[in-house]
């Protein structure tokens, strides 16, 4: 019996993800022969000189014609040691979780300078609002919507620390709440709008007065940017709608990261985003158009980072237009080498060694047992 490690024959030419061994084993009674008749040639191709030394090279050339007619062979695949198609990548989720927290900071940081450039109501009223003709405000509303956006919060960050791949689906909620809180930060200071309605008092202007304008930024920043904490009071944050954008953002990831089974899940969250966002408008916190365009630029933004995530013919194709938004580098960097579709599995957010879930009691007696015998 020989082994030798062969080339793949053309039928097994197409099979790129494992490499083969081919072990070789001959017929021993074709070699004992036909080595017998090497060691024993003929008188007559002694004495036939120059016919004997032709004659010799036939049959040698026949002999390994006889040993590839005569030859068996065993294939064992041996598996080529792949790559994670999904690796964690820690230290992006976090480059990306700083992303976001500049957004943030920068964002309480202009709405501190926005609210210097809010008109007065007095002088320039609320402007014309279709939705406002037909609901009257409710002084309680704008605190559902606040309730409602810290139980839709606190619900995906449950359900993200139970994800198996949290460090990918991490790092894209984060990113896509920077970009989001970055286009907000840049149209409320291009456009300032007056207040919605009269009831709503803004703080005090602060031209000059640099450290109060830090006192401002930490109290936002404390709160959370919330009313109901207390402190947010100031205004020009008005297009688009912040509280939109969470209530939208966290139901799109709820549903697109959980099983589709979970539809009771999913359904009790969708209609507490969307109270959230028309309570909003019935509290006449915001306009209509602070509502409609944060929805759309929040889904919009949503449904294109993951039809590039979930499309891996789309990164490279030419003609995929998606792949010139200004942000394809950074989707470049953060989902390269993500080459699979994220699945919806679940784990542990912490799991115990294993040598914590073994019984030593157990291997004791197992070594024990073996000493008696």
């Amino acid at each position: 019996m020989a082994a030798s490690q062969l080339p793949d024959s053309e039928e097994h030419s197409n099979n790129n993800s494992s490499r083969h061994i081919e072990v070789t084993v001959t017929d021993s009674s074709h070699s004992q022969t036909t080595s017998s008749r090497l060691a024993h040639p003929s008188p007559d191709a002694t004495d036939g000189g120059r016919n004997a030394n032709g004659r010799s090279s036939r049959l040698s050339r026949g002999f390994a014609k006889v040993l590839r007619k005569n030859q068996d062979y065993i294939r064992i695949s041996i598996p080529e040691p792949r790559l994670e198609p999904l690796p964690a990548e820690w230290w992006k989720t976090g480059l990306v979780f700083m992303w976001a927290g500049f957004n943030l900071f920068c964002t309480t940081i202009m709405i501190t300078v926005v609210n210097d450039r809010v008109p007065d109501k007095l002088v320039n009223p609320p402007l014309p609002d279709k939705f406002f003709d037909y609901v009257p405000r409710l002084e309680w509303a704008f605190t559902v919507t606040e309730v409602n956006g810290m139980i839709l919060v606190l619900a995906w960050f449950i359900q993200w620390l139970f994800l198996k791949h949290k460090a990918i689906i991490g790092r894209r909620f984060f990113f896509l709440m920077g970009i989001l809180y970055l286009y907000r930060m840049i149209t409320m200071y291009i456009t300032t709008l007056p207040v919605p309605s009269m009831h709503m008092n803004c703080a005090p202007k602060l031209s000059d007065d640099l450290l109060g304008k830090v006192h401002r930024v930490l109290q936002l920043m404390s709160g959370g940017g919330l009313s109901i904490t207390g402190s947010h009071m100031m205004c020009g944050d008005f297009l688009y709608s912040g509280h939109t954008v969470m209530l939208t953002l966290t139901f799109l990831f709820i549903r697109e990261y959980s099983p589709r089974s979970m539809w009771w899940y999913h359904l009790i969250c969708w209609v507490l985003s969307a109270v959230g966002v028309v309570f909003i408008l019935v509290a006449h916190e915001h306009y209509s158009v602070d509502v409609v365009v944060a929805y759309f630029i929040t889904s919009r933004l949503f449904w294109w980072y993951h039809t590039l995530a979930n499309n891996q013919t789309l990164r490279d194709s030419p003609h995929n237009y998606l792949n010139r938004v200004w942000w394809r580098f950074f989707f470049s960097f953060m989902e390269r080498n993500v080459r699979t579709t994220v699945p919806c599995t679940f784990s542990w957010p912490l799991s115990l060694p294993t040598t914590c879930t073994k019984n030593p009691c157990r291997r004791y007696s197992k070594v024990q047992s073996i000493r008696e015998e």
